[in-house]
């Protein structure tokens, strides 16, 4: 996948992540996005369906949305992976600086709701 793709998805404000369950039925979600390095990163609840569902297959979908998960472009796939603590850790930095005060209110409610261990970063190649 070249590097304009990257960029386009990376620098939008929402990504719809499509998952698949055992029986190849496909979910799709919106999550906030950043951009890391060579991938994508995205940052979710660590007992979501879609952590459970992309630890099973990690090949997805993703491609741009807004906020309800309706699609704005094109779908491409990917491999999606969970991250380690310290990558969770550098994703909540990158979506405190891209997403602001919103962004920062969103990660503390959640470290308060859920601690440190609640959520886990999810590292997207395309």
């Amino acid at each position: 996948m070249d590097e304009a793709s990257l960029d386009r998805l990376g620098a939008g404000k929402y990504l719809l992540v499509t998952s698949y369950r055992k029986n190849g039925t496909p979910v799709a979600t919106p999550v906030w996005v950043v951009r890391d390095g060579d991938a994508l990163g995205v940052w979710t609840v660590s007992d979501s369906w879609k952590v459970k569902r992309i630890r099973a297959r990690g090949d997805v979908l993703v491609g741009p949305c807004d906020v309800r998960g309706r699609p704005t472009g094109d779908q491409v796939p990917a491999t999606a992976e969970i991250c380690d603590p310290a990558t969770t850790a550098r994703y909540r930095r990158l979506l405190a600086r891209k997403y602001g005060l919103l962004g920062r209110m969103t990660l503390l409610g959640s470290r308060l709701r859920r601690g440190l261990g609640g959520t886990v970063g999810i590292r997207i190649t395309l």
